[in-house]
């Protein structure tokens, strides 16, 4: 499997393919958690979902940003190939006149042996605490994830913490989902930190 067929899911958790879930951004996290993401690392669940032919991933990770700059770096669809290859284009259609909902259209080339993908997408957004979203148009039919900000050491930092359920698109089976999941969350989460990182004031 090569390397861009491994990047899609995470491709589409960032290209905001989900449901509607709701807005809340106190989400407990278990010892081993919060461990693990006080000393740097990346927490990661993730599940293979056969009845979906997709998977489900949760992960964790602490950014010394604050919460307004993971937000907009979240966001930013400037950024958005820096912090998952594969994106092609990032377009916000649309937006509410109070900026609390967006729909957007990605385009991801994610193998060379298969078409390009397109999502059109709908965002909620309850500013610098969570961002839910679901898809409304594009290749794929079945998702739902969020993204959950909580500030750290009063305002200064910033826990993230990422879900998302997601069937495969051209009927790939949830091991590979799965597995594709476990492998590239991590590794977009720490680019998400280092784009939050390098935007600090």
């Amino acid at each position: 499997m090569s390397r861009r067929v491994a990047a899609f899911p995470f491709l589409l958790c960032l290209a905001a393919f989900a449901q509607a879930l709701p807005a809340r951004a106190d989400v407990a996290l278990d010892a081993d958690w919060i461990r693990r993401v006080e000393t740097g690392e990346v927490a990661l669940d993730v599940r293979a979902d056969p009845r979906a032919h997709g998977g489900e991933v949760r992960a964790a990770i602490d950014i010394a940003a604050p919460p307004q700059v993971v937000w907009r770096t979240i966001l930013d669809c400037d950024r958005a190939a820096r912090m998952t290859p594969g994106v092609r284009r990032c377009t916000v259609l649309s937006r509410s006149a109070d900026g609390r909902a967006e729909t957007r259209e990605h385009r991801v080339k994610w193998s060379l042996l298969l078409p390009p993908l397109r999502s059109v997408s709908e965002l909620t957004l309850s500013p610098y605490r969570s961002i839910v979203f679901r898809c409304i148009d594009g290749d794929i039919r079945d998702c739902q994830g969020r993204w959950l900000l909580t500030p750290l050491a009063g305002g200064a930092g910033t826990r993230v913490v990422y879900e998302n359920r997601a069937s495969a698109p051209f009927g790939l089976p949830s091991g590979v989902v799965s597995s594709a999941m476990r492998r590239d969350v991590p590794v977009a989460l720490l680019a998400l930190r280092r784009e939050c990182l390098e935007t600090r004031p």
